[in-house]
């Protein structure tokens, strides 16, 4: 669709649903149409239909900072699991993909997302909360590898 991935690289990962929808690795996209029930089977969400395509030239921990970026300053502050939680992502991931992670961190990472999801006022915690949890578990290798190398994979 759209003519594929850009410069005949390989697809690495498509967020079907926006920025808070759960991304889904590429190889499981590819067995996907683009309709509700096949992306929610797969583990994601159509969401606001703002498709993200990301290659195989795509750092995954740099997107899930820039995604958990974002999410942190949209948070209006006045629930205690978002206002802190969200900062708290961030400065994890800033860490990590700046190469000063910490081996504690992706399951800190995971568990901070677990306790702002479901458990905030609007929709925005559970916004913040689902990124992260997907990017953790399809490209926690990524994540484990900038933590160890102190650098990136791709």
């Amino acid at each position: 669709m759209a003519g594929g991935v850009r410069n005949g690289h390989r697809l690495k990962a498509v967020i079907p649903g926006g920025s808070s929808a759960p991304v889904l690795p590429g190889a499981i996209m590819m067995d996907c149409t683009m309709d509700f029930d096949c992306i929610a089977k797969a583990g994601s969400m159509l969401g606001s239909g703002a498709v993200i395509v990301m290659d195989e030239t795509v750092c995954m921990v740099r997107a899930l900072e820039r995604l958990s970026y974002f999410y942190h300053e949209e948070s209006c502050g006045q629930c205690t699991p978002c206002r802190e939680g969200t900062g708290w992502m961030y400065r994890m991931i800033h860490r990590i993909e700046h190469g000063q992670g910490r081996p504690d961190d992706l399951e800190l990472l995971n568990s901070v997302a677990g306790k702002i999801g479901g458990y905030t006022i609007c929709a925005l915690g559970d916004a913040a909360a689902m990124p992260v949890q997907s990017f953790l578990k399809h490209f926690g290798d990524e994540f484990a590898y900038h933590v160890e190398h102190k650098r990136c994979m791709v």
